[in-house]
């Protein structure tokens, strides 16, 4: 009996054992559900290349827990009811992370259908990571345990750009520009609320939301915003939305600045050709200058695809899940959720914290302005010439922002 009770204590451990290594050469599939198509389709086929030349980086030895990534992408044509649709046939592939990023609007509801799946799905539930949707609300009020997010949300973003634009002494009449959805609105008041807090002697001088991928032609804006004697806009606006403003700033004889969140990605580099240097600011965690092993990256990216790479979310996701994987010894979903909490990875610019609180990524923030390359900010998107070179870094504790979320765990 001793000896029968001593062999199935010695498997159990064994099982244990094994069970606790099991994620080492596992495959963790991945589905990214973002536009492909449409005008918007350029920014999410660059990402997806993205993610699936990192998937590559950091399989096997790449990630502490020895795990593969395998990343395949579903198109939402930026519609939310695609999204939930797109989010159904993931989880029927056996995918169990999903990633998203353009369009908080989409993010919002699949927040919502990842937390009701996970309430109504125990022992099958699926983690949400948000590579690219800033809307505050999806770490405050409409947190969720389920999703995490990479980027730096609206207010944080805000918060550098207003305390360099506090500096700018040349800076005396704003228009704020943005897209007729969540994040468009959400840059409108937290511009208004800095810069009245920071800088109260600035006058907004107009403010305008326009349809989200619709708009063709800006120069009906551009014709209001030098009407209104504005000397700097202030815009969330992304890919052709903003590629397409800049262009009718340039082609209308609109000289101010620009103060944007995504001058950097796919066509808005080659709209901005040269003449926005010096005059066309971004706010972001990461740029196209940012030295070391990004170099060497981005480099290879644009050897492989011909294309350059800058949502260095995708660098953190890996970085961090596989760091999770490792801590809680296994790809459960549940497991590493919790192992995600509060987790500290270093990365392309040092250390990065996850914000147990509300799942919300603890970064760096860079200003970035637009200029000819040179020596020393050698990398030309686009074949543009340009860069956008550094002139302001904000330290985590700087960029960070309280959060109101009551987060519900599950018990």
């Amino acid at each position: 009996m001793k000896f029968a009770l001593k062999f199935v204590a010695a498997t159990v451990a064994i099982v244990c054992a094994t069970s606790a290594m099991a994620q080492k050469g596992e495959t963790v599939k991945m589905v990214r559900i973002d536009p492909l198509t449409g005008l918007l389709g350029p920014v999410g086929v660059s990402q997806l290349k993205g993610y699936q030349f990192f998937a590559e980086k950091f399989s096997g030895a790449g990630n502490p827990a020895g795990v593969k990534f395998e990343v395949t992408g579903i198109d939402n044509k930026l519609s939310p009811t695609e999204s939930l649709n797109a989010l159904k046939a993931a989880i029927d592939q056996g995918a169990r992370y999903i990633i998203q990023g353009n369009g908080s609007s989409v993010a919002l509801a699949l927040t919502d259908a990842v937390t009701k799946y996970n309430e109504r799905n125990p022992g099958k539930e699926v983690i949400y990571l948000n590579d690219a949707a800033v809307d505050p609300d999806l770490t405050n009020s409409k947190c969720s345990y389920w999703h995490f997010r990479f980027d730096a949300d609206t207010s944080m973003k805000m918060e550098a750009m207003s305390s360099f634009m506090e500096t700018q002494k040349d800076i005396k009449n704003v228009y704020i520009l943005g897209q007729n959805y969540s994040h468009g609105v959400q840059v409108a008041k937290y511009a208004k609320e800095t810069l009245a807090r920071k800088r109260p002697d600035i006058k907004i001088v107009g403010e305008d939301l326009h349809p989200l991928a619709q708009v063709r032609d800006f120069a009906p804006y551009i014709a209001k915003i030098k009407a209104s004697g504005a000397d700097t806009v202030i815009t969330g606006n992304w890919g052709s939305d903003l590629s397409l403003l800049i262009k009718a700033a340039n082609e209308n004889g609109y000289t101010g600045k620009f103060f944007t969140y995504y001058a950097g990605v796919t066509g808005t580099p080659t709209a901005l050709g040269t003449n926005g240097a010096g005059r066309v600011y971004q706010v972001a965690y990461n740029h196209y200058n940012m030295g070391g092993q990004m170099d060497k990256w981005m480099k290879e990216f644009h050897d492989k695809y011909k294309d350059d790479f800058y949502t260095g979310a995708t660098i953190r996701i890996f970085q961090t899940l596989g760091a999770a994987m490792a801590k809680a010894k296994s790809t459960d979903p549940v497991k590493v959720a919790a192992a995600l909490e509060g987790i500290k990875v270093n990365s392309f610019n040092g250390e990065v914290e996850m914000r147990k609180a509300d799942h919300q990524l603890q970064q760096p923030l860079y200003i970035t302005v637009w200029q000819k390359a040179d020596k020393k900010y050698p990398y030309s998107p686009e074949g543009t010439g340009m860069t956008l070179a550094p002139v302001m870094e904000y330290a985590n504790y700087v960029s960070s922002t309280p959060t109101s979320c009551q987060m519900k765990r599950p018990s």
